[in-house]
């Protein structure tokens, strides 16, 4: 009878203890299923600190660049505007230098009294119209052509009746220039100075006409030695070597 007790006995305490370790062994492995979840998400934060690391670094590099190559277009920009300012600024010196040596154009010291004419009566040419011989050089133009000083001088003559000259001229002007010379302009419909009136070259001093002994519109023109009538010389020679063209 005390045997079977005591078997009985053993018996509940092998079993219990068994139910021990088996409850220790489920313990840890809930505990060690816990510290493998919790290394998980350790591990999963670490991984997303890393990649947001990464953009970071990625975005700052791009910017980094793109800066730097905006910095670079700059410089290039400045330098190219500035080989083309230096570039302009040593054509305008070149043509400035260029000017400097150019000879000054010289005003043209004599000209002809009309413009857009045909030559008719010539110097010393007979006929019967004049009391010897053509006494100048006629320029056939329309009347009302414009007429200018041949060269600058001083008005001594101006007026109807060949201003002195005989009625023969029509409405003449007499302008004397340097040197001991006079130029005569007559037939003219209209005189646009007056005497003691100092003209330039090439200054409007008359309109073309037919007045006096004239077969037609045209302009009559001498030079002459004084102011009268009867020291005329070829008006042609002489504007040739004043150097006008006719």
């Amino acid at each position: 009878m005390i045997q079977r007790v005591t078997s009985r006995s053993a018996r509940t305490s092998s079993l219990r203890t068994r139910a021990a370790v088996l409850a220790a062994g489920m313990g840890a492995t809930v505990v060690l299923g816990t510290g493998v979840a919790a290394a998980a998400e350790a591990s999963a934060a670490t991984s997303a600190t890393s990649a947001a690391s990464a953009v970071q670094a990625q975005a700052a590099a791009q910017a980094k660049a793109a800066k730097a190559q905006a910095a670079a277009a700059a410089k290039a920009k400045a330098a190219k505007a500035a080989q083309v300012k230096a570039a302009q600024a040593k054509a305008a010196a070149a043509k400035k230098a260029a000017a400097k040596k150019a000879p000054a154009k010289k005003a043209a010291s004599w000209v002809n009294p009309v413009s857009h004419y045909k030559l008719s009566a010539s110097f010393a040419q007979a006929g019967g119209m004049w009391q010897s011989t053509h006494s100048g050089q006629d320029y056939a133009v329309p009347s009302g052509t414009r007429v200018v000083a041949a060269h600058g001088g001083t008005v001594v003559k101006a007026g109807g009746n060949g201003a002195g000259d005989g009625p023969a001229y029509g409405n003449a002007i007499v302008i004397k220039h340097g040197n001991g010379t006079y130029s005569q302009y007559a037939h003219l419909s209209k005189i646009n100075v007056k005497v003691g009136q100092v003209v330039k070259t090439g200054q409007r001093i008359a309109l073309s006409g037919n007045t006096g002994n004239s077969s037609g519109p045209h302009l009559h023109f001498e030079i002459r030695t004084t102011a009268n009538y009867g020291t005329a010389i070829d008006p042609v020679r002489f504007l040739h070597g004043k150097g006008v063209s006719l």
